[in-house]
């Protein structure tokens, strides 16, 4: 199944997608939005240019596992993500995504400066990776089998 990957932010968001054989996530782009509107809108647009059939959305828990006001804010994103596209909305934890990202992004020779261009895609293809892998593995989107 053909799936949109997101790393939603209140300034950027990230879009990853994967093969619809679930084998391999890739990042597609970053989208600087003013508000959850303009953020919604980009990401129905993108899920229904690109045949989508589930948006799998990173959900930033604490530390602790449990879920803050960035979590409630994103969970309303997707909420209305679902209703706008007509698809089903899953989340995926996101703790430590964006620095696994700049990591991965620092040992490819990408300097500080040029970071920010790549780092929520890249961020958006590590929470599609994990969930694909966690389906795979048999496990709920919280890391339980």
């Amino acid at each position: 199944m053909k799936i949109l990957g997101i790393d939603y932010g209140d300034r950027y968001i990230g879009f990853a997608e994967c093969d619809p054989d679930e084998i391999i996530a890739y990042p597609l782009e970053t989208a600087k939005v003013k508000s959850m509107r303009e953020a919604i809108d980009a990401a129905a647009e993108i899920a229904a240019r690109d045949g989508a059939e589930l948006i799998v959305v990173g959900l930033p828990l604490l530390p602790d596992g449990t879920e803050g006001a960035r979590a409630s804010k994103t969970r309303a994103f997707g909420g209305v993500l679902s209703r706008v596209s007509g698809l089903p909305v899953e989340y995926s934890d996101e703790r430590l995504t964006t620095l696994q990202a700049e990591e991965y992004l620092a040992q490819g020779g990408v300097g500080k400066r040029d970071m920010k261009k790549y780092t929520d895609k890249l961020s958006a293809q590590i929470i599609l990776t994990d969930y694909i892998n966690a389906k795979k593995a048999g496990r709920d989107k919280n890391g339980k089998r």
